[in-house]
């Protein structure tokens, strides 16, 4: 036994020892609340950088659909695909891209959620030959999500 251990009291070697059951449990609490304060703001983060993807496709697929007007006169005949004018998945894969509504002067498009973006609060984004942004399907409105 060396000099120390011979010197000390007994109550102080119970304190070198580690942690009690108490700090434990208080460390583990601290944790836990940190945890639920900033999980949802987290989940939110990613949320909002995943609309940004489908906010930008369809702004993509929306000027393709103008090249071919320009091109063809009409937009009838735009698909979305392996053999349309644009892919039918957003780059990062979030949404599925879609022309929901064409005529010879006017088109609608879509990007509804898909995957990991499924139930989002914003649910599927809407843009016509007009400019006319829109949201269906979500509890947010067209401000809150464009």
């Amino acid at each position: 036994m060396n000099r120390l251990h011979r010197t000390m009291p007994s109550a102080a070697l119970r304190r070198v020892r580690g942690f009690t059951l108490v700090e434990m449990m208080i460390v583990i609490a601290v944790i836990g609340i940190l945890t639920a304060v900033a999980l949802p703001s987290y989940r939110q983060h990613v949320a909002n950088s995943r609309r940004a993807d489908a906010r930008a496709a369809i702004l993509s697929l929306a000027q393709v659909m103008e090249r071919w007007y320009t091109e063809r006169g009409t937009y009838v005949g735009a698909t979305v695909g392996a053999s349309g004018i644009y892919p039918s998945a957003s780059p990062q894969g979030y949404y599925t891209m879609s022309i929901t509504a064409q005529d010879a002067t006017t088109f609608t498009v879509r990007a509804a959620p898909t995957g990991a973006q499924t139930g989002d609060a914003c649910g599927s984004y809407t843009y016509t030959q007009a400019g006319t942004r829109g949201v269906t399907g979500g509890s947010r409105t067209v401000a809150q999500c464009w």
